[in-house]
């Protein structure tokens, strides 16, 4: 089963290459019929003008006219296509032969008269011609008239050449040989390793990486392999593996034709980076990399993952800037990519780096409060809405616009039945903005549902004054340690120094210090105590 299955696909591949390949001949020549001796030259001059044709000439004397292309070759790579004329002519005692004419685009008539001399019994003559050389892809008119030239009895046709499309000519033939390009992606290194093979001998080989648009524009990155070398690749080092991002290989010739391969022609994935944010503008805009025929719109991402188009937020793209004014920047913004059947989302705000207002649920006395915190001065839509059981839809029962300074907290109080209550906030005054929506799980049912507002200092404010007020108390406490530290050194100073002179004055004057704590009425009665009024000072 194997072996037949081989042999079916051997077959096939060698009718694919029979297909794709030109006959061949040695040389170029004009060959009538057996019988007919044919003589041909090249005419290189202006024919004379036709003649009136005779009784019995008719005007389809040429009969079965083909055009086929023929390849000559002179060796590997070195062949030349040739325009191969076959005709059948019914001949008449007054035609001595046929003129093959062929002109293309730019170029003078190519023209051979072929004459010859029929055989007695022959009516009829088969003439093929092969000499005149053609390019590929190119476009030939031929005439084909009788010799001599009668008016109305001329047969005239266009024909194109195979191009270079043609496996037989890219092998060959040398305006069509552009060398094959295989390659290696190396993602850990961003590189590609490009190997070039079959390439026109005995000429250079320029190799480079070029964005492909309407022609393919460099990226810079090129390299010339040498004919000597042995071993023909380069390695290219790429930014970013973009679909548009291509491969181009040419000989080094006059007006070589090129091949090019692009690796990651399928990474449509790639393309949709670079989303930018202007926070003064209020822009969010997006440039393609590469040409794409896209639809970019602005969507709301919900929590089960699925983005919501906006209305009236679609733009289709090819290779201009997309540009989206008026922008709300919020988490769950996001841009949704469409080509074809396939969609990719992207959300520039999920880190929250330009998010201008949020909400946060809190709960005072007893209440649920959501608090509103804005980074700029803006109106706000609120609605207060209820889910019916088993239903996504949030009936409106109560709207408000509320007005929050920067960097000023907005307190929403919920007050009475909370079971399936929603609120949905949006920025007023923007033109592509999300509605956020904030739902309550428990269940309250105490008094009927209402909704306040209640105006406090932002969270950031608090903090600040709480610090400042933790750092005040910080300074006091440490002064006061200082001053009792400080009062307590120095009363214990002042009874070193108290110390120190009472033992001076002993060593000096024992009786002395003595007499000075008795009574006065001994003073004079003491002619020992000259110093008694001193020592009285100093222990004062």
């Amino acid at each position: 089963m194997i072996l037949l299955v081989a042999l079916l696909m051997s077959s096939w591949c060698l009718g694919l290459s029979g297909a794709a390949a030109l006959e061949r001949i040695d040389k170029c020549g004009t060959r009538c019929s057996k019988g007919i001796r044919c003589k041909t030259k090249p005419h290189y001059f202006f024919q004379p003008p036709c003649q009136n044709p005779g009784e019995g000439l008719n005007v389809s004397i040429f009969q079965n006219v083909s055009l086929s292309t023929v390849m000559r070759c002179e060796g590997r790579q070195k062949c030349s296509l040739h325009l191969r004329i076959k005709t059948a002519l019914q001949l008449a005692e007054s035609i001595r032969g046929l003129s093959i004419c062929t002109v293309t685009a730019g170029m003078m008539s190519n023209c051979e008269i072929s004459s010859f001399k029929k055989a007695s019994h022959q009516l009829k003559v088969e003439v093929e011609n092969d000499c005149a050389e053609i390019s590929p892809s190119q476009h030939v008119k031929i005439t084909v008239k009788t010799v001599p030239s009668y008016c109305g009895i001329t047969w005239t046709g266009t024909y194109k050449a195979p191009d270079c499309s043609n496996i037989d000519l890219q092998r060959n033939v040398p305006e069509c040989i552009t060398g094959r390009l295989s390659y290696k992606v190396i993602p850990e290194k961003k590189e590609l390793r490009v190997n070039v093979s079959d390439m026109l001998e005995d000429h250079d080989y320029h190799l480079r990486l070029c964005k492909k648009d309407f022609i393919c524009a460099g990226t810079g990155a090129h390299t010339l392999i040498k004919k000597e070398e042995p071993v023909k690749s380069a390695t290219f080092s790429f930014p970013q593996p973009l679909p548009c991002l291509c491969i181009e290989g040419w000989s080094a010739v006059t007006d070589a034709l090129r091949v090019q391969v692009c690796p990651f022609k399928d990474r449509m994935e790639e393309l949709w980076v670079g989303i930018n944010f202007d926070p003064l503008r209020e822009t969010l805009s997006w440039e393609p990399a590469c040409p794409v025929t896209a639809v970019v719109r602005l969507c709301q991402i919900r929590d089960d993952g699925v983005c919501v188009d906006l209305p009236r937020a679609s733009q289709n793209v090819s290779r201009a800037k997309v540009s989206f004014t008026k922008v709300d920047p919020h988490p769950q913004l996001c841009m949704k990519f469409t080509t074809g059947s396939q969609s990719w989302t992207r959300c520039p705000f999920a880190d929250s780096r330009f998010q201008a207002w949020e909400l946060a649920e809190t709960k005072r006395e007893g209440h649920k409060s959501v608090e509103m915190s804005s980074r700029i001065t803006a109106n706000f839509s609120v609605e207060l809405c209820v889910k019916p059981e088993g239903s996504d839809e949030c009936k409106v029962s109560e709207t408000s616009i509320i007005h929050v300074e920067k960097n000023k907290a907005v307190g929403l109080t919920l007050k009475g039945k909370l079971c399936n209550t929603c609120i949905q906030v949006k920025r007023l005054h923007i033109d592509f903005g999300a509605t956020v929506t904030h739902c309550f799980q428990d269940c309250n049912k105490t008094s009927p549902l209402s909704l306040g507002i209640s105006r406090q200092a932002s969270k950031p404010l608090r903090w600040v004054v709480i610090t400042a007020g933790i750092c005040l108390s910080c300074i006091i406490i440490v002064t006061l340690s200082l001053h009792v530290m400080l009062t307590v050194y120095q009363k214990r100073k002042q009874k070193r120094d108290a110390g120190y002179t009472s033992e001076k004055q002993t060593d000096v004057a024992p009786e002395c210090v003595i007499s000075a704590f008795q009574t006065q009425a001994l003073v004079p009665d003491s002619p020992p105590c000259w110093n008694t009024e001193k020592a009285i000072l100093i222990s004062d």
